[in-house]
Parts: structure tokens; C-alpha cells; sequence
């Protein structure tokens, strides 16, 4: 039997995801994800000091001024940016910290590691959801 790869079982655990973005472009892939997950049923929470509001919630300067430990810490910043991600994300007891398609920092992925976080870097939330939901529901995979 095989084991259950962590994005899909990041996703099937989680209940609270905090969308961290630094970007004021609401056409950006952070914006279209974090509707997606809302929509998707997901308590999601948006972290972006750019922006005041975003789908309709408040948008907030860091991942430590939630109101709740959340699940997943997605992160859509540069990857020389991610260490402080990182570190709000440990700070603030997150479950996980997940790093978007094109996103890679050995580093920091080490030291989330290193506080008890898991990680998953490099792939995208919404097409991981995506599939998990297509293989459910018997719809096949996305190529």
C-alpha cells in the first residue's frame, strides 16, 4: 500500500490556510488561488501588508497577527523572502508551510523542518486541490 504524498494530505487535514502574498495586483496568481481555496471550503486567511482587503476579508501585515494558528502557511514571495515567512510561520505555531509552484528555499524549508513544520515546496495549492478532488470523485487527473 502506498503512503499518501504530504500535499494531499496537507490538503485533506487542513482547515485554515493563511495566503501569504506581497503584491497590491489582485491579478496575480495569490488573489486566483486564495479565491479558489475559499471557495473550495477552506477558512482562509490573507496576509498581505499591501493590501487593507481582499475577497471581501481583511488582509493582514503578518501570519503572527491571525486570529488562529492556521494549517497551512501558502506562500506566494520571493524565495530570498521566505526565511521571514518562515519564521512568522514558526512563531505563530502553523502546521505546515507551503511554498508555491516556482518557489524553492532549501534553507528555510530546513528550518521549518527543523521547528517541527512540514513542507512542501514548489507546487501549487489549487492544482494539488485540484487533483486530490478529480482522483476522488473518479474525474481522472490534470494534465
Amino acid at each position: 500500500m502506498s503512503e499518501e504524498p504530504l500535499e494531499r494530505q496537507l490538503l485533506r487535514e487542513a482547515r485554515t490556510i493563511a495566503v501569504v502574498a506581497r503584491s497590491a495586483r489582485t491579478d496575480r496568481p495569490w488573489h486566483d488561488i486564495a479565491g479558489y481555496l475559499i471557495e473550495a471550503g477552506y477558512r482562509v486567511y490573507l496576509v498581505n501588508p499591501l493590501l487593507g482587503e481582499a475577497h471581501g476579508r481583511r488582509c493582514y501585515d503578518s501570519v503572527g497577527e491571525l486570529p488562529e494558528r492556521v494549517d497551512i502557511v501558502d506562500v506566494f514571495r520571493l524565495p530570498w523572502e521566505t526565511p521571514e515567512v518562515v519564521e512568522d510561520a514558526i512563531e505563530a505555531e502553523a502546521g505546515a508551510v507551503w511554498l508555491q509552484l516556482g518557489i524553492v528555499h532549501d534553507g528555510a524549508a530546513a528550518r521549518a523542518r527543523d521547528a517541527g513544520l512540514r513542507v512542501v515546496m514548489d507546487r501549487c495549492t489549487k492544482v494539488d486541490h485540484m487533483r486530490m478532488h478529480a482522483d476522488a470523485t473518479g474525474g481522472g487527473t490534470l494534465h
